[in-house]
């Protein structure tokens, strides 16, 4: 019979630990140490404290800025979990020094990082400059959408929290009536205790969105129309995504090529991107104008982004900045010549799907009724259509967009004769065209599409998925950011640019000089 070495998990070990050499050469948490200890400037940190004669001291910037930045890159996002760690695990103890940090100071000093991460961002980025791991022969812009720390059930106009408040205050005056019903027959106790805790929690949801009402107002829109609020993080916003709608933030990225290294990151509390590119370029520039690399970095590099960047407005802007740019737009695949004989297969589908399933002639534009000033249109189901672009362009002819509200358009009964895809098509949209556009008169857009369907063009804008991906794939998936932990647009740009430090870090560690 097979003998084995006795063991036992009921006995304990005193081992003497030097905290320097714990932290070996060659590993993340030595290039993480040095980088901090040697190479960033942290006097930035001192005028937040006013101890130097009175008072306790405080924790060094240092020590607090190394266990975060650890902890990020190993997936650890909870300022509990942090300290926990600086109290169990060596590698940690050994970056604190065993200094043993409360996970309140933790998370103060992370969601009081205001000027200081744009700094702290740009040291590092620096350092990846000096280091040559930035091309500048071209950036790409792109962004990932993530989930926030408020729940999209808490989002709605006032008058959508008016309802909710109605609803639930009928439901508490429902359930006591059944209360008072009860009375007067057999009372089953667990389910009048369950009731009132019922009650209980719908009088506090009241209470809160009572709170809310009386110090807050909607949120306007681009058309003036209010948008969406959250009673719990009014900063953020619903998002479409290929996961469903979520409530939540889309971090955005400026990746060069030959490293992926970030070179600007901010997150936004919108669901589009259009009205996020310029501000990207004008704060890239400004990174690389902050840490004296460049005047105008764009001078030589190329800029790529999709087609969630794509407004003629911003085709205007790189044009007169004289960006070498190339985004596309969202008919951009379409046109791609691979894909040539996609619409006459299309077109036969159509005609097979109607053909078996007896559709009726579809509705076309000739079926609606424009106003003379083109504020609005009638559809033919006799509901009014809100424009919603006035100066479109579409294969060189000029156009003004209306669309349908979604509450007339899901119940028309003229809805499988209107849409084309009424499984899955919210709305109608309607195309008004005015004329075609002068002679020799081109948009941006259509110059953007001249200049992204040459051969050239599509050959350097398809090198932008391998670009920017691989720095959203690193930071949710090997760093494990799944969702924001903060609330606020301030707090979770700064959560977003601390892993976009650690990205960068690992990029130094992976490929700097004395460190691969």
């Amino acid at each position: 019979m097979a003998r084995y070495k006795e063991y036992s998990y009921e006995q304990g070990k005193f081992i003497p630990i030097h905290f320097d050499k714990q932290i070996l050469p060659g590993t993340f948490e030595y290039t993480l140490s040095y980088v901090i200890d040697d190479e960033i400037d942290l006097s930035l940190f001192d005028q937040r404290y006013k101890n130097d004669e009175t008072g306790a001291p405080a924790y060094d910037p240092a020590i607090l800025l190394k266990i975060i930045l650890y902890a990020y890159s190993r997936g650890i996002v909870s300022s509990r979990k942090i300290a926990q760690c600086c109290c169990e695990n060596i590698i940690f103890m050994a970056l604190s020094a065993d200094t043993r940090p409360h996970f309140t100071t933790i998370a103060d000093f992370i969601s009081s990082l205001g000027d200081e991460i744009i700094v702290l961002f740009r040291d590092v980025l620096l350092i990846c400059d000096e280091m040559k791991l930035i091309g500048k022969d071209m950036f790409s812009i792109d962004g990932c959408k993530l989930p926030s720390n408020a729940s999209k059930e808490w989002s709605g106009t006032k008058a959508d929290f008016q309802k909710k408040k109605q609803k639930m205050e009928r439901a508490i005056r429902r359930i006591l009536k059944k209360h008072r019903e009860m009375d007067l027959t057999t009372a089953n106790k667990d389910v009048i205790d369950n009731d009132k805790r019922y009650i209980a929690t719908l009088h506090s949801r009241i209470r809160k969105i009572k709170r809310w009402l009386d110090a807050n107002d909607d949120k306007p829109g681009k058309s003036g129309r209010p948008i969406k609020s959250n009673i719990t993080d009014n900063d953020s916003a619903k998002m479409k995504t290929s996961q469903g709608v979520i409530q939540g933030y889309d971090g955005v990225a400026t990746a060069d090529s030959k490293h992926q290294v970030v070179v600007h990151a901010e997150a936004f509390g919108v669901a589009q991107e259009h009205d996020l590119l310029e501000p990207m370029v004008k704060e890239t520039r400004e990174n690389f104008q902050a840490i004296g690399a460049e005047d105008d970095v764009f001078d030589k590099t190329k800029l790529l982004a999709d087609a969630g960047f794509h407004t003629e407005a911003n085709m205007k802007m790189l044009a007169e900045e004289s960006i070498d740019s190339y985004v596309a737009d969202i008919l951009f695949r379409k046109r791609d010549p691979r894909f040539a004989d996609r619409d006459r297969y299309k077109e036969r589908h159509r005609q097979e799907r109607r053909k078996l399933n007896r559709t009726p002639d579809m509705l076309t534009v000739r079926d609606f009724t424009f106003d003379e000033d083109m504020r609005f249109c009638i559809c033919p189901a006799g509901k009014r259509m809100y424009r919603n672009g006035g100066n479109v362009f579409v294969n060189g002819y000029h156009a003004v967009k209306f669309r349908g509200r979604k509450t007339d358009c899901r119940v028309c009964e003229l809805r499988p004769r209107c849409l084309r895809h009424p499984d899955r098509t919210e709305a109608r949209q309607v195309y008004y065209f005015t004329g075609k556009m002068k002679k020799g008169q081109e948009t941006y857009t259509q110059k953007m599409k001249y200049k992204i369907d040459s051969t050239l063009g599509r050959f350097i804008y398809s090198k932008r998925i391998g670009i920017s991906e691989p720095v959203f794939a690193n930071i949710r998936h090997a760093l494990g950011l799944n969702r924001f932990t903060l609330r606020g647009n301030r707090k979770v740009d700064i959560q977003w640019k601390l892993y976009c430090i650690v990205h960068n870090l690992l990029k130094i560690h992976r490929y700097g000089p004395g460190f691969a």
